[in-house]
């Protein structure tokens, strides 16, 4: 079993023997109550469910991007208050092959919280491989959390679009990096911006490549990307199946995509963060460790009309 993948029958086997904190993270990014729904409907036995719209994302301003992140402080105190302790062992999962989920797993890492593994396939392969199914609201322990209805305590809000003025030690590094507790760096838009005229690092965007090029923007007002990134639809990064491909593999694919960079050299972005995290995390599972994430990404990005956009390849 990897330290941050888990398949259906790993974690059956895993849950038998010993308590887990599973997180059902199951969103749709154009049905906003769709997640909650599914949830409610069925979800692995015991599971908390948390949206992305209302508790893992701090208030939008219009020029901070879709999901800006919560303030590290407040996001360490919902969790505390869903029950994750340091010895906690957590699963996540969605039904979007690992985006939402590997989300929140470097959510987790950014507070410090290092044992955390994404469920491999998520929901269809815990179907597919005859997983208990419980519906309503997870009995036992904390109790999933109702988006419009949670106690202030166990919702993440925050002003600010990063988690770098905290309690959890977050510091600036000497590139301009902003490091969580542990070391799980992001950047922000000014670093972004900064980097263009004197690079210390290279931005990988997750995006489909058709919304890279600025031929379609659903999402956001501004078609296009950020200058001088790569790109690297975070779809490749599965099976078809909807699992993760093997690390040999994923790792074989960035490093040619690198084409000699360093991963501490690489910042990850897509159009709110999200998918981001999937390519960050593919990473992660390749033995490539050490890149960032810029939260804001395009969503932040492109709010600003002075900020330079790129098109096509």
């Amino acid at each position: 079993m990897s330290d941050i993948l888990i398949s259906p029958a790993q974690l059956q086997n895993a849950m038998a023997q010993e308590p887990w904190l599973v997180f059902d993270v199951r969103h749709d990014l154009a049905d906003h109550d769709a997640g909650r729904r599914a949830y409610d409907e069925g979800h692995i036995p015991g599971a908390l469910y948390l949206d992305h719209e209302r508790q893992l994302s701090a208030q939008r301003t219009g020029n901070n991007g879709r999901h800006p992140l919560p303030e590290l402080s407040r996001f360490a105190s919902l969790m505390r208050g869903l029950g994750l302790r340091p010895e906690s062992k957590v699963a996540i999962y969605d039904a979007s092959g690992g985006m939402f989920a590997a989300h929140l797993w470097w959510m987790l890492r950014w507070i410090g919280h290092e044992h955390a593994a994404v469920l491999d396939g998520g929901w269809q392969a815990w179907l597919s491989e005859g997983g208990l199914v419980e519906a309503g609201v997870a009995h036992g322990g904390a109790r999933a959390a109702k988006p419009g209805s949670e106690p202030a305590s166990q919702t993440a809000r925050a002003t600010t679009s990063r988690g770098d003025g905290t309690e959890g030690g977050a510091g600036r590094l000497e590139d301009g990096r902003e490091a969580g507790k542990q070391g799980m760096p992001t950047v922000d838009a000014r670093a972004v911006l900064a980097n263009l005229q004197d690079p210390v690092f290279t931005v990988v965007d997750a995006r489909a490549p058709e919304r890279f090029r600025g031929e379609v923007e659903p999402m956001d007002p501004v078609a296009g990307h950020i200058p001088g990134a790569l790109n690297r639809p975070n779809s490749l990064n599965l099976q078809s199946d909807g699992r993760f491909k093997p690390p040999a593999q994923l790792q074989e694919e960035f490093l040619a995509l690198l084409d000699g960079r360093r991963p501490e050299q690489i910042v990850h972005q897509c159009g709110s963060g999200i998918t981001a995290s999937h390519n960050l995390f593919a990473m992660e599972l390749a033995g490539l460790h050490g890149s960032a994430l810029y939260p804001g990404s395009w969503s932040e990005w492109c709010s600003d009309p002075q900020r330079p956009v790129a098109t096509g390849e």
